[in-house]
């Protein structure tokens, strides 16, 4: 049996699972949302202990980071992301679950081999495309301020 283009297409979306858009936009809305507002709530209380801004600032990132890597220790990041979908990609969050997440995985291989090769597999394309993409846009402002 010859598979064309059509007929792939065809028999794509009869084996796909049908997901409803709003309930998806809506979790990952409120969860993203919650994952903020947790930072945010974070913030102010270091603010209200004594903390400065950028200390506070300092510091939610770090607990956020943290926090974020033992949920994905414990597999309940995971878990979470099933329901949040892309809610649970705010970028400290969700970077830190890429990294640990891949430690993770590649523990069983070794400090070296493993971990210490594998750690930034999905990272890594983050912080290439993420500098490339500072490098760029920092030269249009500068070429944007010049005139």
């Amino acid at each position: 049996m010859q598979v064309t283009p059509e007929l792939y297409q065809e028999m794509q979306k009869q084996a796909a699972p049908r997901s409803n858009s709003k309930v998806n936009v809506s979790m990952a809305f409120l969860i993203g949302g919650g994952i903020c507002a947790a930072g945010q709530l974070i913030f102010n209380a270091l603010i209200n202990t004594g903390f400065s801004q950028e200390q506070a600032a300092t510091w939610t990132s770090v607990i956020l980071i943290i926090s974020s890597a033992v949920l994905t220790g414990l597999g309940l990041y995971e878990k979470l992301a099933r329901h949040a979908g892309a809610g649970t990609l705010v970028p400290i969050t969700g970077f830190s679950n890429a990294i640990a997440s891949s430690a993770i995985e590649a523990k069983t291989e070794g400090l070296i081999l493993g971990i210490g090769t594998k750690i930034f597999t999905i990272a890594g394309p983050v912080i290439v495309y993420g500098c490339a993409a500072s490098v760029i846009y920092g030269l249009i402002y500068y070429l944007i301020t010049l005139i």
